[in-house]
């Protein structure tokens, strides 16, 4: 199940099974965003912030741009005692797997 949460695919096809996190910055979160992700700054997570929105017996799956800051927010909540995964490439994965994303208006999104 490992490599199934750390590749686009992989996490869109279980979405229903695990908690997505977003953490990449406001303006990036508004240009797109997986449907029923969860967003909080990587600044914020690691300032201890937005955990409490998450549920400790659910995988949390993490994305970011491309996988460089998630990286860093999946070690923090596994060494917090989450079941962490970050998806390598992040919303640019995404992008290039053609899944589905959209802006906050319901138009599709885009990549910041």
């Amino acid at each position: 199940m490992t490599e199934e949460l750390e590749a686009s695919q992989g996490v869109y096809e279980r979405k229903d099974e695990v908690q997505i996190l977003d953490v990449r910055e406001p303006y990036e979160w508004e240009a797109g965003r997986v449907e029923g992700a969860i967003h909080v700054p990587l600044n914020d997570l690691m300032a201890g912030k937005g955990i409490e929105d998450l549920d400790q017996n659910k995988p949390v799956v993490v994305i970011c741009r491309s996988g460089n800051r998630s990286e860093l927010a999946h070690l923090m909540l596994r060494a917090r005692g989450f079941d962490a995964y970050n998806v390598r490439d992040g919303m640019e994965g995404w992008d290039r797997e053609g899944l589905p994303y959209s802006a906050p208006d319901g138009s599709p999104g885009r990549v910041a």
